[in-house]
């Protein structure tokens, strides 16, 4: 064996050093990441179904539909009927409140 080939030996070793560094860093990278992800989107402890929404209500609304909601989920504001629900609000101005147990 040469000088040459025992120095694109040593090239080469230097170069596969460096991807394998480089792709550890990317790996625990990605797990670090996930952890993060995870631990910041999705629920450490599980809903249990044991939130009280207040009374059940019926609300008539003029056009004739009715809406089937808790008493906790509806607000006044600036004169307005509002549902406040978890992914959307609703206006129901001019409604008709009654409190009725509905079944679920």
């Amino acid at each position: 064996m040469n000088r040459t080939e025992k120095h694109d030996e040593k090239k080469n070793s230097i170069g596969k050093k460096i991807i394998y560094f480089l792709g550890s860093i990317l790996l625990l990278t990605t797990l670090f990441g996930g952890y993060i992800f995870s631990d910041k989107y999705f629920a450490s402890e599980p809903r249990t179904g044991k939130e009280e929404f207040g009374e059940k209500v019926v609300i008539t609304l003029p056009n004739g539909k009715k809406v089937f909601t808790y008493e906790n989920l509806i607000v006044k504001e600036d004169d307005k009927l509002l549902y406040k629900g978890e992914r959307n609000t609703i206006d129901l101005s001019g409604g008709v409140v009654v409190y009725e147990d509905w079944k679920d």
